[in-house]
């Protein structure tokens, strides 16, 4: 690992120590009981608690509801899943240490949302959570990349909430700061895994070439003078470009996209399928 690579690892283990520096005057817990270290060693990353109100914001931010399945990716003390099951979400948190296991699922029951609120021991890089329709997660931004390639092959629309640590070249689509959080880590990031549109697909409007870089696009719409540049978004399954004046939108559906292609007061349907 490079000492770039080090340095969010670093900072993070030092700030940590910050943080066990504020919860020293916690009274101590009863005798017998386990009771998690701010900094302590992980598999993975140390581990430091997620202000509460910045586990608020991130699941405001996913626009969680009862619908939703979220899986966090190293629960620590559960407080995300319990806060989320408090809201009617069925939610799993993967924590590789079997005493923070056993910890959550105690305040699980204590909070009463044992039902909703699953803990597993396990390794989050063997997990499969794809089921999940929200991600939530603390890690540092090397597990973030590692972790990225499975991200990005959920269902178009998932959305992925981080504390602090970026994915990589992978831009979030909504950023949030509290205040109120206080300490270091106070920012939430979003993503929403974008369908994969890259490739040629084929159109009564011309031929269409898209170029993908996350959830930003580019290409060419071929015409019968010759090709014209797009360019556009996606927001999970939901597509938006322009191409000479006309903006199209539509819904992608595995190898066909739907929609309207509108130019000037002239608004159509529109069609294309891949390949």
């Amino acid at each position: 690992m490079t000492a770039a690579a080090l340095l969010p690892r670093i900072a993070f283990i030092l700030l940590a120590g910050a943080v066990l520096a504020a919860y020293a005057q916690d009274p101590p817990a009863k005798p017998g009981a386990y009771e998690p270290q701010v900094g302590q060693e992980g598999k993975d990353v140390v581990w430091v608690p997620t202000p509460q109100a910045l586990v608020d914001r991130m699941l405001d931010m996913a626009k969680v509801t009862p619908s939703d399945y979220l899986m966090d990716l190293g629960s620590g003390d559960g407080r995300t899943v319990i806060t989320a099951a408090k809201r009617g979400v069925r939610a799993t948190g993967i924590e590789y240490n079997p005493d923070m296991v056993e910890l959550s699922k105690r305040n699980a029951e204590k909070e009463g949302v044992a039902g909703k609120a699953e803990f597993l021991k396990a390794d989050l890089f063997e997990t499969d959570f794809s089921r999940a329709s929200v991600i939530t997660m603390f890690l540092l931004p090397d597990i973030n990349l590692r972790l990225r390639p499975k991200i990005l092959d959920m269902k178009p629309g998932t959305r992925v909430v981080s504390n602090t640590f970026t994915m990589g070249e992978w831009e979030a689509d909504e950023t949030s700061t509290v205040a109120e959080a206080g300490g270091y880590y106070r920012t939430a990031l979003l993503w929403i895994v974008p369908a994969k549109v890259d490739g040629k697909w084929k159109s009564a409007q011309g031929d269409l070439e898209f170029t993908q870089a996350f959830q930003k696009l580019g290409g060419n719409v071929g015409t019968a003078n010759g090709p014209v540049m797009l360019s556009g978004r996606l927001h999970g399954d939901r597509i938006t470009f322009t191409a000479g004046g006309t903006e199209f939108t539509g819904r992608v559906d595995g190898n066909t996209i739907e929609g309207t292609a509108k130019s000037g007061a002239s608004t159509r349907p529109w069609k294309a399928t891949r390949g």
